[in-house]
C-alpha cells in the first residue's frame, strides 16, 4: 500500500507541476504581447526591454517544461541514462538566451540615454503593475517544488526577479508622471539588463560546470573522500569521479581498496548508505585488495 501511496504522490507532482509551467507560459505570453504593445505605443524603452525579458522568461519556462518532460522517459540501449541530461543543457541554453536578451537591452538602453524620448509615466505604471502581479502569480505557482529541482527553482527565482524588476518599472513611470524626468527610462533599461546579468551569470556558471561533468555545486570533493575511507574494512580510495546525471541526480565512480574480500557486499552496503546522505544516488565501486596492484591507467 505504501508504494501505491508513493506512485500516486508522485503522479500528483508531475500533473500539478505540467498545470504550473502551463499556467505560467500562458500567463507570460499574454502579458508580454501587452507590454511589448503599451511599450511601442507609448515609446517606453522599459516597457519594450521588460517585455523582451519576460519573452525569454517564457522561452525559459517551456524549455523547463520540455526537460522536465524529457527526464520522465524511459532509459534505452542508446541513452542508458535517459534524457536526464537534458535539464543541463535547457539551463545553460537559458543562460545564452537571457546574455542575447542583456545585449540588446544594453544597446537600446545606451541609445535612448543620449536622445531621451516623452514618455507616458502613468501608462508605463498601470502596465508594469500589471506585470508585477503576473510574475508574483507565477512564481507562487513554484514556490512549493523550487528546492527539489534547479530548474524548478530557476523557473521560480526568475519570476520573483522580474516581480521586483516590474516594481522597478512602476518606479519609474510614477517619477516620470510627476518629475517629468524622461532619462530614467533608460536608467531603468540599463538597472533591470544588470539584475538580469547577475542570475544569468550564476546560472551560467553552474549550468558549464556541470555540462564539463564538473563536480556539482554542494558536493565537496574531500567530504566524499573522507567518508568513503571512515567505512570500516576500507583501506584507501582512488580514481574518484562525481558528477551530474540531472540537475537533481548525482552519481560516483570510484576504485574502493578493502581488507578483505568477504567483507565486499556489507562495505557496499555501508557505502551506499553513507553516500546517500551526501546527495549521491548512483554509486558504481570497483573492490581490490591492499596487496592487489590497480592495472587503471586513467588518473582522477
Amino acid at each position: 500500500m505504501a508504494h501505491i501511496h508513493e506512485h500516486n504522490h508522485h503522479e500528483h507532482q508531475i500533473t500539478s507541476l505540467n498545470r504550473s509551467y502551463i499556467i505560467g507560459i500562458a500567463l507570460n505570453s499574454l502579458f508580454v504581447i501587452i507590454e511589448f504593445g503599451a511599450g511601442f505605443w507609448y515609446n517606453s524603452l522599459g516597457l519594450m526591454s521588460d517585455a523582451g525579458h519576460n519573452l525569454s522568461d517564457v522561452a525559459a519556462l517551456c524549455l523547463s517544461l520540455l526537460a522536465f518532460r524529457l527526464t520522465r522517459v524511459k532509459t534505452n540501449e542508446n541513452y542508458t541514462y535517459g534524457y536526464k541530461k537534458s535539464t543541463v543543457l535547457v539551463s545553460l541554453l537559458n543562460a545564452v538566451i537571457l546574455l542575447i536578451a542583456i545585449g540588446f537591452i544594453l544597446a537600446e538602453s545606451i541609445q535612448k540615454f543620449a536622445n531621451p524620448q516623452p514618455l507616458e509615466g502613468k501608462a508605463i505604471a498601470y502596465v508594469a503593475g500589471i506585470g508585477v502581479i503576473v510574475n508574483a502569480l507565477t512564481a507562487f505557482l513554484f514556490i512549493k517544488d523550487k528546492d527539489k529541482d534547479l530548474n524548478i527553482k530557476g523557473a521560480y527565482l526568475h519570476m520573483a526577479a522580474d516581480a521586483l524588476v516590474s516594481i522597478g518599472v512602476v518606479a519609474s513611470g510614477i517619477v516620470i508622471s510627476y518629475t517629468g524626468w524622461y532619462i530614467i527610462d533608460p536608467i531603468i533599461g540599463i538597472c533591470i539588463a544588470l539584475v538580469i546579468l547577475v542570475s544569468t551569470w550564476q546560472l551560467l556558471h553552474a549550468s558549464i560546470r556541470l555540462s564539463l561533468d564538473g563536480v556539482p555545486e554542494g558536493i565537496a570533493y574531500d567530504n566524499i573522500e573522507n567518508s568513503i575511507l571512515k567505512v570500516p574494512g576500507v583501506c584507501g580510495a582512488h580514481h574518484l569521479h562525481i558528477w551530474a546525471i540531472s540537475t537533481t541526480e548525482n552519481a560516483l565512480t570510484t576504485h574502493v581498496v578493502i581488507d578483505d574480500l568477504q567483507h565486499m557486499e556489507e562495505i557496499k552496503h555501508k557505502l551506499r548508505e553513507v553516500l546517500s546522505t551526501l546527495s549521491i544516488g548512483h554509486a558504481t565501486f570497483e573492490f581490490e585488495t591492499c596487496n592487489e596492484k590497480c592495472e587503471c591507467k586513467t588518473d582522477s
